[in-house]
Order: structure tokens, then sequence, then C-alpha cells
């Protein structure tokens, strides 16, 4: 009986996911500044109607960025999941269903944070339209500013959740296909698991074939008619 040895980890399991959340929520505060810094601004207008209200639309197709900011948001979250997962891989002591269970914790967290500090800092560069407060008169009938992109695809319960789960999803796949590359039971982890391996003492050599393991052929060959 032989075994794989590997170091006995300086941290607890419980440790070593919080430190993982820890980290993943650190980079979803990096990536929501990133996004904030990268998604480009929507140009809009706001103009008074002839009955007196005031309407807001889009500049030709600056409508298309309300997309693209999403985008960007959903690119930059799925590089840190990838990320992340293959870098907790490579802490092999604590390898196993608690680090998938703290990478897909910490994935969430640092979803939400991620588009909570991406809004943040976007609103804070770009500020709030405020439609009933535009400058606009019967004399001055139009009036063009700009608003921050959008962080999600849409506002509806279900497109923010699928929005904050993908990354999630994403570094546990990406963790289960590390998983399925390793020929060992017990991934590496600590504590090791024992592999039997047959040893064969030296000089001595395997039996050798013979013709009784050949399969054995029909004594009675079919009559010709």
């Amino acid at each position: 009986m032989t075994t794989t040895s590997t170091e006995p980890p300086r941290l607890s399991r419980v440790q070593a996911a919080i430190r993982v959340v820890a980290a993943l929520v650190v980079a979803g505060v990096v990536v929501g500044l990133a996004w904030a810094w990268l998604a480009p601004p929507i140009q809009l207008v706001i103009a008074l109607t002839k009955s007196g209200d005031r309407v807001r639309g889009y500049v030709g197709d600056e409508s298309d960025l309300l997309f693209l900011g999403a985008f960007v948001m959903t690119g930059l979250l799925f590089v840190m999941a990838v990320a992340a997962a293959v870098a907790t891989w490579q802490w092999r002591s604590h390898r196993g269903p608690v680090m998938v269970a703290a990478l897909a914790v910490g994935s969430l967290l640092a979803s939400g944070a991620a588009a909570g500090v991406g809004a943040a800092v976007a609103r804070w560069r770009h500020g709030a339209v405020d439609v009933m407060g535009a400058p606009v008169s019967p004399e001055h009938r139009v009036f063009y500013t700009h608003e921050a992109a959008s962080v999600f695809f849409g506002s509806g319960p279900f497109q923010i959740a699928a929005s904050v789960v993908i990354p999630a999803g994403v570094a546990a796949l990406v963790y289960a296909l590390c998983a399925l590359s390793t020929k060992r039971d017990d991934l590496g982890a600590w504590p090791p698991e024992e592999v039997p391996v047959l040893l064969v003492p030296s000089g001595i050599s395997g039996p050798a074939p013979t013709t009784a393991a050949d399969p054995p052929s029909d004594p009675w060959p079919p009559s010709p008619r």
C-alpha cells in the first residue's frame, strides 16, 4: 500500500472557505469599479410636447448601449468566475464540496457587490436623470442629457436573479470540470486516501500466456450438406 502525501494545511476548511468568499467579494467590488469606468453613458433627450407633457427618448441608436452595458458586466463576471474557480482548484489541500459551496456563495455575493458598486459609481459619475426638473419650456422644448448604462438586461426580478446566479453556476461548472480531470478519488486533498498499488518483486516476471487463455474452438464443426 502506498499513499501520495501532501502537507497538512495550516487553515481549516471553514477558514479557507471564508477566505475564498471574502476574496470573491473584493473581486466583485473591483469588477464594479471596472464596469463603471468601461460602460459608456447613454445620450437621451427630454422634450416638452404641445400638450405640456414631458417625454424622454434616446438619440439615434443610443438605446443599444443599454444592452452593451449589461453585456460588459456579464462578461466581466464570467471572467471573474472562471479565474476564481481555477485559482481555488490550485488550493489542493482544501479541494472538495466545501470549496465548491464557498465558490458558489462567493460568486453570488461578488455579483451583487459588482452590480451595486457599479451602479453607484456610474450614478455618481453621470448623475441621475430628473425628467420633471429638466429645463424645458415652450420656448426651449428639447433638452439633451445623458445617463449611466444599465447593469442588468432588465428590471424584472427573474432577469436580475439570472444575472446574479450565472457567475456562480459558471464557477461551479469550471470547478467540476477540474475535479473530473483528476484520477484520484480524494482529488489530492488533505487527508489523502490510501491508493492500493500492486508491487511485483524484482526478478519475477508475469505468467507467460498459454493456449488455455485463448477461447476454445468449436469441437463439432457443422457438417456439409
